[in-house]
């Protein structure tokens, strides 16, 4: 089983060097680890090595990818064209290149998400580091499984429960006509067969997503106010996407600062604030990090017995969340991020009567 670790907060060649000290920690404990970053020049420069799109070996059990979007997606535009394919009788992108789409909003998250899935379905890795942008932008990333869901059940099931869509499951005449003019082989079955198989896959991800033993990040800090502060948001917004955060790094070479009360009850451990190659000192002075984040507050847990959701929520308070609910859904939103909580059968259709805020979590009763 693979653990993907990723680090959130403070930008740019910290927090990078931080994942590349994870990455030297954990393989010289004899992990099989692969270092995965983006098509940006840090990463390159501070392993003093050129990266390509393919994973290359550059020390003992460490391996380096550099993902690159156009690479990625034109290795994955073949499957997408036999998917068209399959569903649709004249299909319309085949002569679309997949360079030609790399610059739609969002598709480097996608394709860098589906990169790392593809690396950890390998079984060639103990450990993923995934050096990300470390912001909300890492965060939508990693949420897709979880938003996505909720935009292809709610399209079926609109789809399925509208007009046209039960015409065409109950009209033997409607059907072959719908087909003729769309040049779609449209059923209700049909439908459903991409979207149940869609829904498996995101499902599959948004299990890994919650197990802390499958994915997990730490926060990246320095004893800044205005930093910590932005810290403790990307902290709450983690949770909203499910993502258990383990600790927080300090990275300071100043004694005697004291953020934890900002980040209780997560354990803070302070690194130096090491110049390039001076890596020994920052590897000994990081955590355990498959330890810290088992034990780390569930992002999310359910009581039927009491009829309540507590999400755990630091860094926002109730007038920065706003709740709503639809049928077996509540939909939590705070800040920019925004988390669709199925009910279980206990508490789906039932109302919320309440919400609070206590100790760092929202209190949801029903």
């Amino acid at each position: 089983m693979t653990l993907i670790l990723t680090f959130l907060g403070k930008g740019g060649i910290a927090r990078t060097k931080i994942a590349i000290a994870a990455a030297k920690l954990l393989a010289s404990q004899g992990k099989r680890v692969l270092l995965a970053g983006l098509a940006e020049p840090t990463l390159p420069i501070l392993l003093d090595t050129t990266l390509t799109p393919d994973p290359q070996e550059i020390a003992p059990n460490l391996q380096v990818v550099q993902f690159q979007a156009s690479v990625l997606l034109e290795r994955n535009w073949e499957e997408v064209k036999k998917l068209e394919a399959q569903y649709l009788r004249t299909p319309i992108v085949k002569d679309v290149y997949g360079q030609e789409l790399v610059v739609l909003p969002g598709m480097d998250n996608a394709l860098a998400l589906n990169a790392i899935r593809e690396y950890d379905a390998s079984g060639n890795y103990d450990v993923i580091v995934y050096d990300g942008t470390g912001d909300a932008s890492s965060l939508r990333m990693l949420g897709l499984p979880e938003s996505l869901s909720w935009y292809v059940r709610r399209f079926r099931q609109l789809f399925v429960n509208s007009d046209l869509g039960k015409i065409i499951a109950e009209s033997p005449l409607i059907q072959p006509l719908i087909s003729t003019l769309f040049n779609v082989n449209w059923t209700a079955d049909n439908f459903s067969l991409p979207t149940n198989q869609v829904n498996n896959f995101l499902d599959k991800g948004r299990a890994a997503i919650a197990d802390p033993k499958r994915v997990a990040a730490f926060l990246v800090t320095t004893p800044d106010p205005i930093e910590v502060a932005s810290t403790r948001y990307l902290w709450g917004s983690a949770q909203q996407v499910g993502i258990t955060v383990g600790g927080v790094i300090l990275v300071s070479s100043q004694t005697g600062l004291n953020v934890n009360e900002e980040f209780t009850p997560l354990p803070v451990s302070v690194v130096p604030d090491s110049s390039t190659g001076d890596w020994q000192s920052l590897i000994d002075a990081l955590p355990n990090f498959a330890a810290q984040a088992v034990q780390a507050p569930k992002p999310i847990e359910i009581d039927t017995h009491n009829r309540q959701v507590r999400l755990f929520l630091p860094g926002f308070d109730k007038k920065q969340v706003k709740l709503t609910q639809y049928g077996p859904e509540v939909t939590v939103e705070a800040g920019d991020q925004r988390r669709n909580i199925s009910l279980p059968p206990a508490l789906s259709g039932r109302p919320v009567t309440g919400a609070k805020f206590q100790n760092n979590y929202l209190i949801i009763s029903f």
